[in-house]
């Protein structure tokens, strides 16, 4: 599998945002967007799933199922965790799964990986925003998808979540799965290309 970008540029509020961006990631390899605040990260992201309209250049992927969209293919980890308060933490991620097209819903191992278990009971409302990022990151293996595509992905968590993240992202890149993660610098893979936009314009 293999994503490829050719000269993309993306317009919002009127303004430029970035022009000329190109890239290519193939499976098992990871690509880091870096960059100054308002360089465009979140939105080069945002374009590749689809939430904003390409305003130039080309986006195509190679080997996947030619039936499906590339989001369809794709986890998207924003900033914003998308998770239902009144709800657990282990009902939030069987909806997510189910959601996410899941062929069978064990959410077991993703909790465990993301060292939430013992709090599978609590409501989603009480958990700190460091757990709550936890269980958004839990997604990413309770519906397998080849593409990942995450927005600062160890924000909020601590030194232990960090590890397990980067744990969970070699063993993606392993099964053949691809990154495209925005951060403010290295996400620390030995496989990981560096692409950095430059100042907003």
């Amino acid at each position: 599998m293999r994503l490829n970008a050719v000269d993309l540029a993306c317009r919002r509020g009127g303004r430029d945002v970035f022009s000329g961006v190109s890239f290519a990631v193939s499976s098992g390899e990871a690509l880091t967007v870096t960059g100054r605040n308002g360089a465009g990260k979140s939105s080069l992201l945002r374009l590749v799933i689809g939430l904003l309209r390409l305003a130039a250049g080309q986006l195509t992927l190679e080997g996947g199922d030619p039936e499906l969209s590339i989001a369809e293919q794709a986890h998207y980890l924003g900033h914003q965790d998308a998770l239902k308060t009144s709800l657990s933490v282990a009902e939030n991620l069987r909806f997510w799964a189910g959601y996410l097209g899941a062929k069978s819903i064990d959410i077991s191992g993703p909790l465990e990986a993301v060292g939430l278990t013992p709090l599978a009971g609590l409501p989603a409302a009480y958990l700190s925003a460091g757990q709550r990022r936890r269980l958004s990151i839990a997604r990413l293996i309770a519906a397998p998808r080849p593409i990942w595509l995450l927005d600062e992905p160890a924000s909020t968590l601590d030194a232990t979540a960090q590890a397990r993240l980067t744990d969970l992202m070699k063993s993606h890149l392993a099964g053949g799965g691809l990154i495209l993660a925005a951060a403010h610098s290295s996400i620390g893979l030995v496989k990981a290309q560096d692409l950095r936009l430059g100042e907003a314009a």
